[in-house]
């Protein structure tokens, strides 16, 4: 079992940047694959990116595309976001998920807290 712990959100103007990161413990982190999800008040919650227990391979939705970058540290037990050009329609609760797989995977087992990000106009 695997438990995650998301931090780095908070409030930014449109354009900005921000850096989300997901600790997670145990002592098999590098088994997992991880994915940033998130979502808005009203709406249902979307994958935003996702990386393989390597960090060979990665997916991004449509709409983050050349925006966001996902990373992991398999020595530090963590992913990271990197948020760049942030518009307000990238606001939402951003949740990091992990499910003990070599693929890329379509469910997800554990979930973290989630993180707040708003981004003004």
């Amino acid at each position: 079992q695997v438990q995650l712990v998301e931090s780095g959100g908070g409030l930014v103007q449109a354009g900005g940047s921000l850096r989300l990161s997901c600790a997670a413990s145990g002592r098999t982190f590098s088994s997992y694959a991880m994915g940033w999800f998130r979502q808005a008040p009203g709406k249902e919650r979307d994958v935003v990116a996702a990386i393989n227990w390597s960090g060979s391979s990665t997916v991004y939705a449509d709409s983050v595309k050349g925006r966001f970058t996902i990373s992991r540290d398999n020595a530090k037990n963590t992913v990271y976001l990197q948020m760049n050009s942030l518009k307000p329609g990238d606001t939402a609760v951003y949740y990091c998920a992990a499910r003990q797989s070599r693929a890329l995977p379509f469910e997800y087992d554990y979930w973290g807290q989630g993180t707040q990000v708003t981004v003004s106009s």
